[in-house]
């Protein structure tokens, strides 16, 4: 193998457990999602390391949300719900802070427009 692939590979295996390491943290901290980062887990171990990409599919708790998100971009409506949730409650906690108005307009701006795009993607 030569040097600049073994060097690529450590990088997307460096990314992977980057990204498994936040949807770990994600299971335990409730305004962390874990399933978009165990996604982006999958994609990068697909890239390095197929052993993780291969377990990450297999998992019998996330695996499911993973493969469906690769057969067409699938969001359950129950994550829609959560997601769209704790975006209004990050929202309001943005308003409520002392913080520059910038971010009182362009942050909620920016989370409507991805929870637009969120109930825009085809359910499983």
């Amino acid at each position: 193998m030569r040097l600049d692939a073994r060097v690529a590979k450590l990088v997307w295996r460096g990314l992977a457990l980057v990204f498994v390491a936040l949807g770990v943290v994600g299971v335990f901290l409730p305004l962390l999602p874990t399933v978009p980062f165990l996604i982006a887990a999958a994609w990068a171990g697909g890239r390095g390391w197929p052993a993780l990409e291969h377990w990450l599919l297999a998992h019998p708790r996330y695996g499911k949300h993973i493969r469906q998100w690769r057969r067409g971009g699938a969001v359950p409506r129950r994550a829609k719900w959560a997601a769209s949730g704790m975006m209004v409650f990050s929202a309001a906690v943005v308003l409520l802070a002392d913080v520059p108005i910038v971010f009182k307009i362009t942050a909620p701006l920016v989370m409507g427009a991805i929870a637009l795009w969120l109930w825009m993607r085809p359910e499983p």
